[in-house]
């Protein structure tokens, strides 16, 4: 579960290191200026979506580092992936030419990821 305060003290370090207002904050990741208010206020908790806005918006940020705190922000590595989609057998299949991945993420047992973005 994540602790709502330490979600707080880390996303204030994400606006402090690109010298984003709340303002300019919200319509960089696409979301209204009164929900950033009031996750940094503490009376609401980040959604999915949420979450899923801010990691699309910059690059830098490490999922399991904004949602834990484990990790490094910025990332000191990015990963390049390229490999076939898998359905959930594991086995590949084929994607047609019109479709394109935009996201991978792994979900390990030990509740570490890796997240890979085209």
């Amino acid at each position: 579960m994540i602790n709502q305060e330490e979600f707080v003290f880390r996303l204030k370090k994400v606006m402090e290191y690109y010298s984003e207002t709340a303002a300019s904050f919200s319509e960089k990741i696409g979301v209204q200026r009164s929900s950033i208010s009031h996750i940094l206020s503490g009376r609401n908790k980040p959604s999915l979506e949420f979450i899923m806005k801010i990691l699309s918006s910059y690059d830098e940020i490490d999922l399991y580092w904004l949602l834990n705190g484990k990790g490094s922000f910025p990332k000191t590595t990015t990963a390049e992936f390229k490999s076939p989609a898998t359905n959930s057998d594991n086995s590949i299949h084929e994607t047609s030419n019109s479709s394109q991945i935009e996201r991978i993420i792994i979900f390990y047992k030990d509740g570490s990821f890796k997240n890979f973005q085209n």
